[in-house]
């Protein structure tokens, strides 16, 4: 009769074996996970500024905790160093720094005067959230058209954590009070939580980031420079015009988005048609040939 413990210990080592199959550890695969914990500290830290009232520092931190986010990524496919851990890393942090932080945020800030419907707001934004993201890691393997990888479906999970904080912008700009409506506030949260699981495609531009002509290299570092300076100089109003600039090209991006699908879908049928007229005509329509005899007379 097996021992149970034995069973465990070799259930264990089994499960160690699957995540790491050396021993030793290249140290660049440690890499990315040290970003990702970063943005995991910056988010968890923004978690306290908003129970603190701090809320500016906190937006800074879910803002920086965003840019750290498209940074790992992309250093574990530079340096190869892609690993299960990473990946279940990243979902986590990316569900605290997205989907917990955020909710605090904008519930401390702007929706503790609704107390349950204002928790209610922010509990659904959390989820959809966490849906919004299982949905993503399901996705991975699906294979699909290259063209379709320059589109999320959905708004992603950083956009939508910094698109939610829009009446935190807008009320610090001083231009009304934002706080004196809190129901609008929270229906502004339901709607981007409904955002984050619709299948709505939008645009991510991977695509663009691929080759860049040698003589767009200058003007792309100096409006990356523009950015930087309104960010520090005018941090909310940047912010602002940067989340009402992205909810209004999400349309033109579904547009574009079903004009390449119809295209798509065109090509594939011509080419279904050229492959089936190819075959008729090679069955049905191609000359007899006649004999060699017959030929010379």
């Amino acid at each position: 009769m097996n021992d149970p413990a034995d069973e465990h210990g070799s259930r264990r080592r089994l499960r160690r074996r699957r995540l790491f199959r050396n021993s030793k550890i290249p140290v660049k695969m440690l890499v990315p996970n040290f970003f990702t914990l970063l943005s995991l500290c910056a988010g968890v830290t923004g978690i306290r500024m908003a129970i603190e009232q701090r809320y500016d520092i906190a937006v800074l931190l879910i803002v920086l905790a965003a840019l750290i986010d498209g940074i790992d990524g992309r250093l574990a496919r530079a340096l190869k160093a892609q690993s299960r851990l990473g990946a279940e890393l990243d979902s986590l942090a990316d569900f605290v720094n997205f989907g917990i932080a955020p909710a605090i945020v904008v519930y401390t800030w702007g929706l503790g005067a609704l107390r349950d419907f204002g928790w209610i707001a922010v509990l659904v934004f959390a989820c959809c959230m966490g849906l919004r993201l299982a949905r993503f890691n399901s996705m991975l393997d699906v294979d699909k058209p290259k063209w379709q990888s320059n589109y999320f479906t959905g708004v992603p999970a950083p956009a939508g954590a910094i698109v939610v904080l829009l009446p935190l912008y807008l009320d610090t700009l001083g231009l009304f009070e934002v706080r004196a409506f809190p129901k609008l506030i929270a229906i502004y949260t339901l709607a981007i939580a409904g955002l984050l699981v619709s299948t709505i495609p939008t645009f991510s531009g991977k695509l663009l980031g691929e080759r860049i002509r040698r003589e767009w290299v200058p003007p792309i570092f100096g409006a990356l420079a523009l950015v930087i300076g309104l960010l520090i100089t005018y941090p909310h109003a940047t912010m602002s015009l940067v989340v009402l600039g992205y909810l209004a090209i999400i349309p033109i991006g579904w547009r574009r988005y079903h004009q390449l699908l119809a295209q798509d879908a065109a090509e594939r049928a011509l080419k279904v048609a050229g492959i089936d007229g190819g075959m008729a005509g090679g069955v049905a329509g191609s000359p007899v040939i006649a004999p060699t005899s017959q030929l010379k007379h």
